[in-house]
């Protein structure tokens, strides 16, 4: 079954362009485009759609508030980000919105399909050291470590999913933690599955949004 993917970008150049690229691989399909976020929306209540890339800087509503929109529906598609700039502020709200990740508009064909795989499949796609790279760009709008309240699901944990929820929030692929804590990566990757579903959490860019949000991490990727 292709991939439904939704562009949405207020340039049709662009739209264009990323259409072609996805029109010829043999498992994906556009099933949908809009000029901006009002349009997204409006027409996501009538078509099914696995993954959206989403603009951030448009008209009428902007890509982080239609994520947010998005991402609150259940069974929601994943969204992807595309920004211009790397560490784009955008690109940091648009993760908090519920996003699965960004990349950059001029990233590489393989590199857009790559990810958008990886996002339908269910991973995110922005390396993780990234993801810390862009939350320590924006750290002091996130609260100060020890001053706010632990995410009350956080309790739930158990020591070792504790332990492995700090290093994916510090940058460590699943072979590195698997490393770090002697365990195989099997078994690391069933941690990471359970504590997505106890802190109801989409992925892993959202585990390292919760860790900065609750002073789990210090800007600098170290433990609070």
């Amino acid at each position: 079954m292709s991939i439904r993917v939704m562009l949405v970008d207020d340039q049709v150049l662009l739209r264009t362009g990323f259409r072609m690229v996805l029109a010829a691989q043999p498992d994906m399909e556009v099933v949908a485009e809009a000029g901006d976020g009002v349009e997204a929306l409006e027409v996501l209540r009538s078509t099914a759609v696995d993954v959206v890339l989403m603009d951030v800087r448009m008209p009428k509503l902007d890509g982080v508030e239609t994520t947010r929109r998005i991402c609150a529906e259940p069974g929601a598609p994943r969204v992807l980000i595309l920004t211009t700039f790397d560490l784009d502020e955008y690109a940091f709200s648009g993760l908090k919105a519920g996003a699965s990740g960004f990349m950059l508009k001029d990233v590489p064909p393989a590199e857009l399909l790559g990810a958008i795989r990886s996002v339908h499949s269910g991973d995110a796609v922005v390396a993780p050291s990234t993801t810390r790279r862009l939350l320590d760009r924006f750290s002091p709008m996130l609260p100060s470590s020890g001053k706010e309240p632990q995410h009350k699901e956080i309790a739930r944990l158990t020591d070792r999913e504790r332990e492995v929820m700090l290093l994916v929030a510090q940058g460590l692929s699943n072979g590195e933690i698997a490393a770090r804590l002697v365990l195989s990566e099997a078994t690391v990757k069933t941690h990471v599955g359970r504590i997505l579903t106890k802190l109801e959490l989409r992925d892993r860019v959202q585990v390292v949004v919760l860790a900065y949000e609750t002073g789990l991490v210090r800007a600098g990727g170290g433990a609070g």
